[in-house]
């Protein structure tokens, strides 16, 4: 499954932050948040070469927390044929895609309305 430390690109990295100082929803809630959104979308991963060179390095059960199961499971019936560190590479693209539609919002109020 996923491997137990995690990480994302920069700019994805850059928008959780974002939304924390907007909202006070911290990055791996967040990312939680916009992984499901994503899924929820349809987007499908197509492997590349970019690289997750985030800062914020955590544990999965930090990132995923409550939701861990099912996220692993979400992305083991989409991508079965991927290993641990691709499928980290197919989640990190889902919460890069899912926090594009919920990085702007201002207030906690208005993210809410919005999900």
């Amino acid at each position: 499954m996923l491997p137990n430390r995690m990480y994302l690109d920069s700019q994805t990295e850059e928008n959780l932050k974002r939304l924390k100082s907007y909202t006070g929803i911290t990055p791996n809630i967040s990312a939680r948040i916009a992984f499901f959104r994503s899924i929820e979308s349809g987007f499908i991963y197509q492997p590349n070469e970019k690289k997750l060179n985030g800062s914020l390095v955590l544990d999965k059960i930090t990132w995923l927390g409550e939701t861990v199961v099912a996220t692993e499971l979400l992305l083991k019936m989409k991508y079965s044929d991927l290993e641990s560190k691709e499928l980290m590479a197919a989640w990190a693209a889902h919460v890069e895609d899912g926090i594009s539609s919920i990085r702007n919002h201002k207030s906690l109020l208005n993210l809410v309305d919005s999900i």
